[in-house]
């Protein structure tokens, strides 16, 4: 899927036949660009995100983003609309075309309800906690693991139906360690790839002799879910002052008190939070858990943004 680009005078690419008209730019990062387009055929918007592919590592590394799209087809994980590789002035670009989510990200809502003095009711922090888990769920039925879950990476449709984007540093849940060289591979990919302040403790300092798995992905659901409670993640500020997060996620999460949620999603937010991945629970087990709290919780306004 995606053989033929062409940058036309017009200000539209074309990619297998299709024709996308260039609208506006949306962000940019380090060696990546996301410009809105509109499909001419179809008249829908989609996010065209540029990755600027500097080696042959680079150019496989998009590559690998590019079929982990492709793997999934699943409502709580963002799905690919068309891709290619095309070569500009001696250099590789992958463009990797997205369906374009106008409400923007889970952390672009926490800010405006933090900018509002407000914040997330518990049925409405249940329901987007449960379609993360369950493209999550979706991701570790097939043997992988997301690796950079964070609200960021979260996008919310105007249902508040999530949508697990970013899928650049996916890779087989089970990792196994075997040496101190394979130790510090690790270490240094997660470094890389796993942003600090939702990186799972055991990425930090990874023994020369153990198993990796997708429980790096629940301490960073439970990174999530303390955001969408106290509109920060837990160590933020930690990251931000300039202290160690790899000392502070060794202890124990704190929530902030008095709290005015639940004991129950409190309690939750603890067992996922686990120091020792051996004692955090799977995902199967956290959406039993929030089908309970659920079914018990009060109907409340949900306080959409």
């Amino acid at each position: 899927m995606g053989q033929t680009l062409c940058i036309c005078s017009r200000g539209s690419i074309t990619i297998d036949n299709k024709r996308y008209y260039f609208i506006q730019k949306l962000d940019e990062g380090g060696f990546s660009y996301v410009d809105l387009v509109e499909g001419v055929q179809d008249g829908r918007f989609y996010a065209l995100k540029r990755i600027l592919c500097h080696d042959r590592e680079g150019r496989q590394e998009a590559q690998t983003e590019v079929e982990m799209h492709r793997l999934f087809s699943h409502p709580n994980i963002l799905g690919l609309a068309g891709h290619t590789f095309i070569e500009r002035g001696g250099k590789s670009e992958a463009w990797i075309l997205l369906p374009y989510v106008q409400k923007g990200s889970l952390w672009s809502v926490l800010e405006k309800l933090r900018d509002k003095g407000s914040f997330m009711p518990e049925r409405r922090i249940l329901k987007v906690l449960q379609g993360i888990c369950s493209g999550l769920k979706a991701m570790h039925d097939r043997g992988y693991a997301h690796r950079d879950l964070k609200p960021t990476n979260v996008l919310l449709e105007e249902d508040d139906r999530p949508l697990l984007m970013d899928l650049g540093s996916m890779n087989r849940s089970r990792m196994e360690v075997k040496g101190t060289r394979e130790a510090m591979t690790v270490q240094d990919w997660a470094a890389q790839r796993c942003t600090i302040s939702y990186r799972a403790p055991e990425l930090f300092n990874v023994e020369s002799h153990c198993v990796i798995d997708d429980r790096t992905d629940i301490w960073s659901l439970g990174c999530v879910l303390y955001s969408m409670m106290f509109l920060e993640g837990p160590y933020d500020m930690v990251f931000q002052k300039g202290d160690s997060v790899a000392l502070a996620v060794q202890n124990p999460v704190t929530i902030p008190q008095p709290c005015s949620y639940s004991e129950s999603l409190q309690n939750l937010l603890s067992s996922i939070m686990g120091s020792n991945p051996q004692e955090r629970p799977d995902v199967n087990w956290i959406l039993d858990q929030i089908q309970d709290m659920t079914c018990s919780s009060p109907n409340t306004q949900t306080n959409m943004v």
